[in-house]
């Protein structure tokens, strides 16, 4: 195709939303020309489920709950007044709140002033709340984020030695719907911990966010904690960035949370209407479909043009691989759904996948995501050239395109999404943009977007080993001999499980936690 077809096709199928800024350009996927039309029924019926689900309709039928993070950004749509208001006053409350310890009316009791913000949450509760804290991050933040996202011992003890001496002006906020997280548990217990060996009181500088009446909820109620924040059973985790779980954290940081809903809701609007010509949501989820055969065929690789938004290809893993990776679909047939998603930014892209992307298997679809204003004016005014009249942003503009085309001349499909400025309302509609779509997508190939059965099935065999563990360990404790793991599986009457015991006392013998490795041998040591 030469470059005026290719000008053509880009004015025929460019989808202009000028109310969020946003454009979005599908020219470069090589769909057919009847691909809208043949579609369109089931894209009715997209539309259909939509409308239905921000109703209030059971749409989430193997919890029996309703899907209601739109609702989150227009309170006024929910299906009954009760969640309105509370909508409204959780909005209201984190505002007044945060201007409280920004004012220093909270503080905690050995400073001044609260500093520091430590994040305790997994998954949709700390995903969604980092990729606002760096993409809309500045040096003038009224506290400094700081997250617990794993379980990992290490990660715990690097973001507490970061702290040091702050940790008496630190703020905890965790997150977590059920408050029995294993993740999160134990983040709550190892931040508890330090703040007690520095002879701090945890209880008076801790928040929660969670459901009303949950373990964590509980005890934080009974331990006097500052505040609990509420999340709903009708808001997912992946799809919570714009309750509590994303705004307090936002507002504590100095974001205006106002302008996030706003973008958000601004692209609601659109994305609502059932003309696909119009609806970005609605083309989005059609050229997902077609890259990938519907199938999963091919992988969804984000490559935003711009570092604050290094962390967008992480957000949307979980938001479309946790919503669309399914192995049945609703009439319980199996069919393995799903897209996989990875990334990185540009032009870091170009020294590291693109030579890959360009020349090797060509089993994905790229989606680039580029932001016009390079800085914020009153920076752009005194920038350096780095060439005569031409900035690093010309170079990053013209690297994004350079690779688009490279792309395009080896038959890579590619979807560009350009915003006019990266700000709270552009971030707020990029999210919206693709919760929408998700939701799109889930209909035309007919699966539940909003549970997730594999997750739960991790955990519960991660407790199972946890079971094991303390099994073996008693076992050894008892016996004390000196054996070899085949020998402690055929002993303990659990040959299967070998392997599983192996790692179990393989950890345990490198943290010196009573148990000694020596020639191939395990045994008990106090």
């Amino acid at each position: 195709m030469d470059s005026l077809e290719l000008w053509r096709r880009y004015r025929k199928y460019l989808c202009e939303c000028s109310s969020v800024g946003m454009k979005l350009d599908i020219s470069r996927v090589d769909f057919p020309n009847k691909f809208f039309i043949d579609h369109e029924d089931k894209m009715q019926e997209a539309y259909k489920a939509m409308r239905g689900l921000e109703a209030g309709d059971i749409a989430n039928p193997d919890e029996g709950r309703m899907v209601g993070h739109y609702w989150l950004r227009t309170p006024h749509l929910a299906p009954n007044d009760e969640i309105a208001h509370e909508i409204e006053q959780t909005v209201l409350r984190i505002k007044q709140f945060a201007a409280k310890v920004h004012d220093r009316e909270i503080t905690p009791p050995k400073s001044s002033r609260f500093t520091d913000l430590v994040i305790v949450g997994i998954g949709g509760s700390a995903l969604g709340p980092q990729l606002v804290a760096d993409c809309l991050g500045s040096k003038r933040d009224k506290m400094a984020l700081h997250f617990f996202d794993n379980t990992d011992p290490d990660g715990f003890d690097r973001v507490v030695a970061n702290l040091g001496a702050r940790l008496k002006s630190t703020m905890v906020v965790v997150i977590s719907k059920s408050g029995g997280t294993k993740e999160t548990r134990n983040g709550m217990l190892e931040i508890q911990h330090a703040f007690a060996s520095k002879d701090l009181e945890f209880a008076k500088q801790a928040v929660a966010v969670t459901s009303d009446g949950s373990q964590l909820f509980n005890v934080a109620k009974e331990e006097g904690w500052i505040d609990i924040f509420p999340m709903w059973d009708w808001v997912g985790g992946r799809t919570s960035v714009l309750s509590a779980v994303g705004l307090l954290p936002a507002a504590l940081q100095g974001i205006d949370i106002d302008q996030l809903l706003q973008g958000a809701a601004e692209m609601d609007k659109v994305t609502r209407l059932d003309d696909t010509k119009k609806n970005p949501a609605a083309r989005l989820a059609l050229m997902w479909l077609h890259c990938t055969d519907g199938i999963g065929a091919k992988d969804m690789v984000i490559l935003p043009y711009k570092d604050r938004l290094l962390l967008m290809s992480r957000y949307l893993q979980q938001l479309v691989m946790e919503s669309l990776g399914k192995e049945f679909d609703l009439e319980g047939n199996e069919v393995n759904q799903g897209i996989a998603v990875y990334g990185n930014k540009g032009s870091t892209d170009q020294h590291a996948f693109v030579q890959q992307l360009r020349e090797g298997v060509n089993n994905f679809f790229a989606t680039f995501i580029v932001v016009l204003q390079d800085r914020a004016p009153n920076i752009a005014k005194t920038a350096p050239d780095v060439e005569e009249g031409v900035t690093s942003g010309d170079y990053l503009n013209g690297f994004w395109q350079g690779t688009r085309t490279a792309l395009s001349e080896k038959g890579r499909d590619s979807i560009t999404i350009t915003l006019k400025k990266l700000d709270a309302p552009a971030l707020g509609s990029l999210i919206a943009l693709y919760e929408r779509a998700v939701g799109f997508y889930a209909t035309l190939v007919n699966i539940n977007a909003y549970h997730q059965p594999g997750v739960e099935a991790g955990k519960k065999a991660a407790t199972t080993v946890l079971e094991l563990q303390g099994k073996v360990v008693n076992w050894l404790k008892e016996t004390g001999e000196n054996l070899t793991v085949e020998q402690i599986a055929d002993k303990m009457g659990l040959p299967h499980e070998v392997e599983t015991l192996f790692h179990i006392l393989e950890h345990m013998a490198a943290n010196k936690r009573g148990i000694v490795k020596s020639r191939g041998r395990f045994r008990y040591k106090a």
